[in-house]
């Protein structure tokens, strides 16, 4: 019972479960894309990132405010590298003030100042993974099964990441509220057989991309008896957090996996100077979901679906060929299809928001 009042609160203050509120902002979001490269080097997860893969390997734009508008305060960078069994990630996070105070495994770390990372490697919304960290290294790993739009049960929180290694630098003195820091280093290796879904999957992305998203949540601080806290605004409540990443979402919620990033795993040496171009079908899948939030936010206001021709009221162009929609009603609910003219892949969003294509 206690968990489950701990996600309630989390999910009434930080997630929205209104369509209607959750609605995307106006401007197109475009998402950010990476190529990760692969290292034959040995990779010690200590926070210090001495190996010459990470001094070769490029960083991240900077960070910017979720909703894809604002320029945050303090700057946030990330590098990544592969190997045959972990994901490497580092996070470079400015900060004039670093401190911490959560200590107890899957607590609430983002009660904290603290960097997370979403991960779904198929790419269909459902079934993705959360982990978050601040800067005493104390982690928060979770597993969840659907976006929080369409459920407020989804976290699994007693999923563990077995094999996760992280480490962490600090460029100052954490909890020193008497000086000015710089940054923090996160070094963080992912096992890619703890993302396996069947018994001994090869499951390493060569060549392949995965759907990430990167997250700092950053606080106001009050500095109380030589000790830093969340600030309070004058009704005796927590100020808003900050909410900067990597690749924007349009709104204030991460939970949005179609908008999360692009990072491809290429085979070539970290040396190499590799591209990488969101896949025409993303292009349309990306128009398949616009249909699907206005489907969602009608049945919200008006307990009902939309027809087709209402769902889709101008021709949906993606690289100058014309894509043709279908919507298929069914006793649980529909399914919107499109037929790729590039792949000649069927397409399939269902009423859930789960994507397949075959």
């Amino acid at each position: 019972m206690k968990m489950y009042l701990r996600f309630k609160k989390i999910s009434v203050i930080f997630y929205c479960f209104s369509i209607i509120s959750c609605a995307q902002s106006k401007k197109e979001i475009i998402p950010e894309t990476y190529v990760a490269y692969k290292t034959s080097e040995k990779i010690t997860i200590d926070g210090k990132a001495d190996e010459a893969d990470w001094k070769k390997a490029k960083w991240t734009n900077n960070f910017i405010d979720i909703e894809g508008v604002k320029t945050p305060k303090y700057k946030t960078n990330v590098k990544m590298l592969w190997n045959e069994n972990y994901y490497y990630i580092l996070a470079e996070i400015k900060e004039p003030h670093i401190w911490a105070d959560i200590t107890e495994r899957d607590a609430v770390i983002f009660y904290n100042n603290d960097f997370e990372v979403f991960i779904d490697p198929d790419g269909d919304t459902h079934n993705y993974y959360e982990l978050e960290i601040n800067a005493l290294n104390t982690t928060w790993d979770l597993f969840i099964s659907k976006p929080y739009r369409e459920d407020s049960t989804v976290v699994l929180n007693d999923w563990n990441y077995t094999g996760l290694q992280s480490a962490v630098s600090v460029q100052g003195t954490i909890n020193n509220a008497s000086d000015t820091d710089k940054s923090w280093t996160l070094e963080i290796a992912i096992p890619f057989k703890d993302l396996r879904t069947l018994y001994k999957q090869d499951n390493v992305p060569r060549n392949k991309f995965w759907r990430v998203n990167f997250s700092r949540v950053n606080w106001d601080h009050d500095i109380k008896n030589g000790k830093y806290a969340r600030k309070k605004g004058k009704d005796g409540k927590y100020l808003h957090e900050y909410n900067w990443v990597w690749s924007p979402i349009g709104v204030v919620n991460m939970h949005l996996p179609e908008n999360w990033g692009y990072v491809y795993f290429s085979t070539k040496s970290v040396d190499s100077n590799e591209s990488f171009t969101i896949p025409k079908d993303d292009k349309i899948k990306r128009e398949l979901y616009k249909i699907y939030r206005k489907q969602k936010s009608n049945f919200e206001e008006n307990n009902s679906w939309l027809t087709l021709d209402k769902a889709v009221s101008t021709p949906i162009i993606v690289d100058g060929k014309t894509i043709l929609p279908e919507l298929q009603f069914h006793d649980t609910g529909w399914n919107l299809m499109a037929k790729s003219p590039f792949t000649q892949k069927i397409l399939i969003l269902k009423e859930d928001g789960k994507f397949i294509s075959k």
